[in-house]
């Protein structure tokens, strides 16, 4: 869809993660896996977080989170491994999942680039399987959280930027104090989470945010990376259908035209 590398891409995390069945002899093999990356992840944490359980605490009907109590059996504990890379990209590992999560990448697999996020996707599923089997991958999913600037919150501005969900013709930008569209759709035979809404940046700003989550389930562990392919070009083409010349200009340049 794209050929460009864009300097201030509207992107602001990306994310690839795999679920399977859970395998508890990951304990006892993470230490191989650690090994085969550790070069390019050298900061490495074990983080064990308590399972919560939930009670009905009466007439109310309310639900509290309650911590399970020290001296249960083992599985009440859930351990991660955690190992980041320099530049902050940090892989988590589960006895279910393994998550790869960046906010620095600013292409898929675009050939003039030496920093992809398919690089980095092959380079650690690929050891994490030649360490640990996974016969079937139970979900794989790709995931691209979108930041996009929204310098006027009114339609005219909306409608030059971005061709949007929003029903603003029937309810105005400037008189919602939210607006938030999803939908689950299949897209060439498989699946997409769509979300857009309203939100304000950390700066305080007026932002569109787009979440897309393409993912599929049961699939062989061999196809991991081919599926991966497939999810990223449904989202690229979804994300530029949504976007228009303006926000490529403001990409390639950090400002507006």
């Amino acid at each position: 869809m794209s050929t460009e590398v864009f300097p201030y891409p509207t992107v602001k995390e990306v994310a690839f993660q795999i679920t399977f069945p859970h395998l508890f002899s990951i304990e006892n093999k993470i230490g191989d896996f650690q090994d085969k990356i550790v070069m390019q992840f050298p900061d490495s944490a074990l983080i064990l977080r308590r399972q919560v359980v939930f009670a009905d605490t009466g007439l109310e009907g309310k639900f509290e989170s309650i911590p399970v109590k020290k001296g249960l059996e083992p599985e009440t504990v859930r351990k991660i491994w955690v190992f980041k890379s320099k530049e902050k990209i940090e892989v988590s590992v589960q006895t279910n999942s393994i998550t790869i999560v960046s906010q620095q990448h600013k292409t898929y697999n675009n050939p003039s680039s030496d920093k992809k996020f398919r690089d980095v996707i092959e380079f650690v599923i690929g050891n994490f399987f030649k360490t640990i089997n996974v016969p079937i991958i139970s979900r794989i999913g790709l995931r691209y959280i979108d930041e996009c600037p929204l310098p006027s919150k009114d339609n005219e501005t909306l409608e030059k930027l971005y061709d949007s969900t929003f029903p603003i013709d029937r309810f105005p930008v400037k008189d919602a104090t939210g607006i938030y569209f999803s939908i689950i759709t299949l897209r060439k035979n498989h699946r997409l989470v769509y979300q857009e809404g309203l939100a304000k940046n950390k700066q305080g700003q007026d932002v569109l945010m787009l979440d897309f989550d393409g993912f599929e389930t049961e699939i062989a562990s061999a196809d991991f990376l081919k599926v991966a392919d497939e999810l990223h070009g449904i989202i690229e083409e979804e994300y530029f259908s949504i976007i228009k010349e303006p926000i490529k200009e403001y990409m390639r340049t950090g400002k507006l035209p």
